[in-house]
């Protein structure tokens, strides 16, 4: 049996010259990445929003106005290395690292659900969703958004907001943010690019992957020691070292500002010379969203100030000069 909710409609008739509009369907969405629920917000369609996980704090009424349907560890009073090993012991095991929580699910009949399969650390991969909804006799959508780049982060809008019934909501967002884009582009062409190394972990060290390195280089910078495109890897020190970087930003994946400047601190002792900064990286650098151009905005402010303007406190820090 399936169970599925009848999609709300909305009739209008015109009487006259004019266009008839038909039954428009509201869709009801499940979020299971908080870049997905930002970009539903972003898009002014949170009225169909039904769903959540814990992480979804952007904007943080998510939490509070919808229903969370996903759990996970409470990492809070964690060390960087404590994580590391809680995450690396969980999927050794073949455990899950988060937790679905199939009642709520069910009783929200959804009809799409947004998720993801880049990344089996940050959300539920959609196969897993897949067979909680196939047991629970549920035949919503599952749209996996998995953008390995700053474009393909942009073409995930557009994705979403033709499959939520927004397309010209969403194509104009996206104008929006390559405007904004290209008008850091002007700022700081022609200048010269700091190397940077931006680490999405300190404890042990990883690389930036996927996006993260178009956001330095749309931001004037250079990235080194990354992988444009790809996951991000375990490095070492001395890879940080070897590749003499200008910058090192400090952006650990699941944390906010306060928690990156601390992090950076732990750092410093195993950093090679150079300005050494921290970003509010669930912000503004590691969540595939709109939000990922405010990043952009971030890093040319630290790259450069003087046609970029000073870093916004409350997206990035300076923390020492080693």
């Amino acid at each position: 049996m399936v169970l599925r909710r009848p999609r709300t409609t909305i009739s209008l008739h015109v009487v006259g010259p004019g266009p008839v509009l038909h039954k428009l369907a509201v869709v009801r969405v499940v979020s299971l990445l908080p870049s997905a629920t930002e970009i539903v917000y972003a898009l002014g369609v949170d009225e169909q929003l039904v769903g959540v996980t814990f992480e979804c704090d952007e904007p943080a009424a998510a939490r509070i106005d919808k229903t969370v349907v996903v759990g996970g560890q409470d990492t809070r009073g964690m060390t960087p290395r404590e994580i590391d090993r809680y995450v690396r012991a969980q999927v050794a095991a073949g455990e899950d690292l988060y937790t679905l929580h199939a009642d709520a699910l069910r009783d929200l009949r959804p009809d799409v659900v947004l998720t993801q399969d880049l990344c089996r650390v940050c959300a539920l991969p959609s196969g897993d969703v897949e067979q909680a909804l196939d047991y629970l006799g549920c035949d919503a959508d599952v749209v996996s958004l998995d953008p390995a780049s700053l474009q393909e982060v942009l073409d995930t809008v557009t994705r979403v907001g033709d499959r939520l019934g927004v397309p010209a909501r969403a194509r104009g967002l996206v104008l929006s943010l390559r405007r904004r884009l290209d008008d850091i582009a002007a700022r700081v062409a022609g200048r010269p690019r700091p190397r940077v190394a931006v680490l999405e972990w300190i404890d042990p060290p990883f690389s930036a992957g996927h996006w993260v390195p178009d956001l330095v280089t749309a931001a004037g910078g250079t990235p080194v020691v990354a992988c444009p495109g790809g996951r991000s890897a375990q490095i070492t020190w001395d890879d940080v070292h070897a590749a003499r970087p200008d910058v090192i930003v400090v952006a650990p994946c699941g944390f906010h500002l306060a928690d990156a400047i601390d992090h950076a601190r732990q750092a410093l002792p195993h950093l090679p010379g150079g300005a050494v900064w921290a970003v509010d990286a669930d912000g503004l650098v590691v969540r595939p969203g709109p939000r990922v151009v405010d990043g952009v905005a971030a890093l040319a402010a630290i790259f450069h100030p003087d046609v970029a303007g000073p870093p916004d406190p409350a997206a990035a820090r300076f923390v020492a000069r080693t």
